[in-house]
């Protein structure tokens, strides 16, 4: 199966080309972008440099533009899709339907995959992105099980592409609003959830409160370990109870399924983590490549490899071992 890793910089990419990865996954530096962050991403320049580079190493470039254009400023990503292919990206990794359309009807050659803030979760609507759009690879949503995995992949002859490890976003991407709910800036319009702008983080009596947006998210003792205030993470009391009503603020990490998700039918392996450093990228690259190479070679899959990299040194299989489905 086809490793796919996150590059938020040129070095990263480097990095994650070196450490094995098949394909690497970025963006432009701006809001065509579903992690624009300051600091990260590339210039044009760079990403045509990136993509040499991995070419060169027999690694492949695929150009998330996978947020949803502003009405009136559709040129902005009508240039991105442009600038991809004059780049030579491998392909595109598109969410929103009208650019689907202008890239198809614009862009014939190059290849396009839709991005899992499509959320596209059943064989029907895959099919049709396929048929309309001539789309080759589906970026499934993180709700699924391994059995409704390989349900769709008997349905269709598109490719699918399933994150395995790094954040886990506990929505169906592409629609959800709580984000937005508490900053007014939206994961799919301007590409940033839980904008770091918006975080903040108090301590009163040895007790330290994470906020997101005015609103107290998390509230941990002296030393527990405080995650990231993100809404869908965040802890909620109702009644008497309070606790983690969507996730436990923990990272996904999928290692020990993927045989079953070669047996699915699964194409491709994708890591989360486009804000992670070099040094992450690397690590993480290095042992997932030694998983794959080691179940095509018939051998035992290494586990335990990651743990210390996840979020709070806590990992969940997500939806794909959901007690409750």
């Amino acid at each position: 199966m086809e490793i796919v890793c996150p590059a938020g910089t040129p070095a990263a990419l480097r990095a994650a080309v070196k450490a094995g990865a098949h394909t690497i996954y970025c963006g432009f530096a701006d809001e065509t972008n579903a992690r624009n962050f300051p600091g990260l991403n590339f210039d044009r320049a760079e990403m045509r440099e990136g993509v040499a580079f991995a070419h060169g190493h027999g690694a492949k470039v695929l150009v998330a533009i996978n947020t949803y254009p502003r009405a009136g400023a559709e040129q902005i990503w009508h240039a991105a899709v442009a600038d991809a292919e004059s780049c030579d990206a491998d392909a595109v990794i598109l969410a929103d339907v009208g650019l689907l359309d202008h890239a198809a009807r614009n862009h014939p050659n190059l290849r396009r995959h839709l991005s899992v803030q499509a959320a596209a979760a059943n064989a029907d609507i895959i099919n049709f992105y396929a048929d309309t759009f001539g789309v080759k690879r589906v970026v499934l949503p993180r709700v699924l099980s391994v059995q409704e995995i390989k349900a769709i992949n008997a349905e269709t002859k598109v490719e699918t592409e399933v994150f395995v490890f790094g954040g886990l976003c506990v929505m169906a991407e592409g629609r959800c609003s709580l984000s937005s709910y508490a900053t007014g800036l939206s994961p799919n319009m301007n590409g940033v959830c839980s904008p770091a702008s918006h975080v903040e983080y108090h301590e009163k009596a040895g007790v330290l409160d994470a906020e997101l947006g005015g609103y107290t998210i998390h509230r941990v003792g002296k030393d527990e370990p405080a995650p990231y205030p993100t809404l869908c993470k965040g802890c909620f009391s109702a009644g008497e109870k309070t606790g983690h009503l969507f996730e436990d603020p923990v990272s996904l990490n999928a290692e020990h399924l993927i045989p079953q998700l070669q047996k699915a039918g699964v194409t491709a392996l994708k890591i989360e983590g486009r804000q992670r450093s070099r040094s992450y990228v690397a690590q993480v690259v290095r042992n997932f490549r030694q998983a794959v190479d080691a179940l095509d070679a018939g051998l035992p899959l290494p586990e335990g490899m990651l743990a210390r990299l996840s979020e709070g040194q806590a990992t969940t299989a997500g939806a794909y071992k959901k007690t409750w489905r």
